[in-house]
């Protein structure tokens, strides 16, 4: 694969482009999350995750505003809350999240969980892309669809492209947000958005601390002398994905950034595949369509 930075980027089907590092805020407080949002900007990470359901947005967009950092350096994301989807909770969060952030566009906004059944799904969708043409939003996605709502989710985009008038009008999936590592590869959901040349961001990468004292890091972490989580890190960034971090203590930011000095052979890479389905977050892709 070709080298990669802290700086590299990737461009998504709308046309814009994404840093291949991003900064997870799930779970941080309010309270200090300004504080390490711009930790996180003086380790290099140019790319914020945030959600409506964290309560965190505010802060982030404080952080955003007052890096110093141009505007357009810095890509930020959040989330359409999963239990209330509908295309009129869905403009409404757009809205709210603007203001609560203060920033004048959002640059990937995603609909966080498959849940409200089709027409929900259809409608909150359709939010989404009103947003994008009228400029409030850059790029749109999903997260925690399984292939099942994926496939439908095909279904509605061409029912809209002739409901609102042709080719486009249905909107584009640039990005796909799941819990990604070793231990829950999904390669069914990956081969789905990869073969569409959707982006597949990977939370929870470094499997909430709860595998770093597996045997198969020994021989990986003393030939390059990097942590288990380094070797995690970079797992997922060969595997094309664009992992999302989360951490508030300042050594750990800047830790799993450090992560461009050395590479994983396609031997070590093997290694760490399993067939494994172990998730350590909630697991919104199994629930059947009409949940």
């Amino acid at each position: 694969m070709a080298p990669i930075t802290i700086n590299s980027t990737v461009r998504m089907n709308s046309g814009f482009e994404i840093p291949l590092l991003g900064y997870g805020v799930y779970q941080t407080p309010a309270d200090v999350c300004e504080d390490v949002t711009k930790l996180s900007f003086q380790a290099g990470y140019r790319h914020v995750d945030s959600a409506a359901a964290y309560r965190n947005e505010a802060p982030c967009g404080k952080a955003i505003r007052e890096s110093g950092i141009p505007r357009e350096k810095i890509f930020f994301t959040s989330k359409i809350p999963a239990r209330s989807l509908s295309y009129e909770n869905t403009k409404a969060q757009v809205e709210k999240t603007l203001k609560e952030t203060g920033l004048d566009y959002i640059d990937l906004m995603l609909i966080h969980a498959p849940y409200g059944g089709r027409n929900a799904r259809k409608g909150a969708w359709k939010g989404l892309v009103e947003a994008v043409e009228e400029g409030k939003i850059r790029s749109i996605g999903i997260s925690n669809y399984g292939v099942q709502h994926l496939d439908e989710m095909e279904e509605y985009i061409q029912e809209l492209e002739k409901e609102r008038g042709g080719k486009g009008k249905g909107g584009v999936i640039s990005v796909g947000q799941y819990e990604l590592h070793p231990w829950l590869p999904r390669p069914d959901i990956v081969q789905w958005l990869q073969k569409r040349e959707v982006v597949v961001e990977a939370y929870s990468p470094l499997v909430r601390g709860e595998r770093m004292e597996e045997k198969v890091f020994e021989p990986l972490t003393k030939k390059h002398g990097k942590t288990a989580a380094q070797i995690l890190m970079r797992w997922s960034l060969q595997k094309g994905f664009v992992p999302l971090p989360k951490s508030v203590t300042p050594s750990r930011i800047v830790e799993n950034a450090d992560v461009y000095d050395f590479e994983l052979t396609p031997e070590e890479m093997k290694t760490l595949e399993t067939t494994e389905y172990a998730p350590v977050c909630w697991d919104p892709t199994v629930a059947p369509l009409e949940q």
